[in-house]
């Protein structure tokens, strides 16, 4: 019998990794990134290749997401749409770069997203999926999404309840304009990595019951979970995307809630330095 895993949690380096300054900065961290998925693929049998690294550049800087660009990333993760929509407004001329909205999104916010985004890891409600589709139509785009599970049980983050997902799996076919491509989590922030792994191992086993009775047309294939400090157990546990910010591009200045110390019309509570929702990276 193999030995059980125990691969600690990264997170005590949260908020201590070093600055990158130069393209040649954020190529090495991309590197070593990559080598920590390799490394935790190869322990668990995995192919290195499977897993999509999401560099998340959630209060860079225009120039440096620059440098990103220029390492080679051409998908960006952003967890707040009206910073993410002006970083796309002011970096039109990459054409080819796209982003991802990986935080919560209120539905007076939805047309941003139907704008310019090529995916939306944060589905959570029926009420948001209507809304969504109804800009993507109007836009005349499609979508990819995720649908959020709150696999902590934390009252700080959002997402559906593990039991809630399956019915509102059932639903997402009315709306034509979203492609349903897997399920996102968030990880309770702990150094205790057997807490850490249990969250990714109940969204990988929701996911595997979900595939016998989802509907035709909603893909289940991707599972979006890790970031910075815990993307090696992420990836042990079956992560097809891992969205890491801190480990590419250092540490922020700032706690997270500085720039977003709360939303207009409530929602969970922040958490430390956790953005609404939970959200690091």
């Amino acid at each position: 019998m193999d030995a059980p895993l125990s691969t600690p949690t990264g997170h005590d380096r949260h908020g201590r990794y070093p600055q990158a300054v130069t393209v040649e900065d954020v190529q090495r961290n991309l590197v070593a990134v990559r080598s920590c998925i390799a490394a935790a693929s190869r322990r668990v049998g995995r192919d290195p290749a499977g897993v999509r690294l999401l560099p998340v550049s959630k209060t860079q800087p225009e120039s440096r997401l620059r440098l990103a660009y220029a390492a080679g990333c051409q998908l960006l993760g952003e967890n707040k749409v009206q910073e993410a929509h002006l970083k796309w407004q002011a970096l039109q001329d990459l054409a080819d770069l796209r982003w991802s909205v990986i935080g919560h999104l209120q539905t007076n916010k939805a047309k941003l997203v139907a704008r310019f985004a090529s995916e939306f890891q944060a589905l959570d409600s029926l009420r948001l999926a209507e809304t969504l589709d109804r800009c993507l139509q109007r836009e005349g785009r499609a979508l990819d999404v995720f649908v959020q599970v709150n696999t902590s049980g934390e009252t700080s983050k959002y997402g559906l309840a593990p039991e809630a997902v399956a019915a509102f799996l059932q639903a997402l076919p009315a709306f034509g304009a979203l492609r349903v491509r897997g399920l996102m989590t968030l990880a309770v922030f702990s150094s205790d990595a057997a807490r850490v792994r249990r969250c990714f191992r109940l969204l990988h086993g929701l996911r595997e019951r979900l595939r016998q009775s989802a509907p035709a047309g909603i893909g289940l294939d991707e599972l979006s979970m890790g970031m910075s400090g815990d993307l090696e157990i992420a990836v042990e546990e079956g992560a097809t995307v891992v969205r890491v910010g801190q480990a590419i591009f250092g540490a922020r200045a700032l706690p997270d809630s500085h720039f977003w110390p709360g939303e207009a019309g409530g929602g969970p509570a922040l958490s430390g330095d956790t953005l609404p929702g939970g959200v690091f990276a």
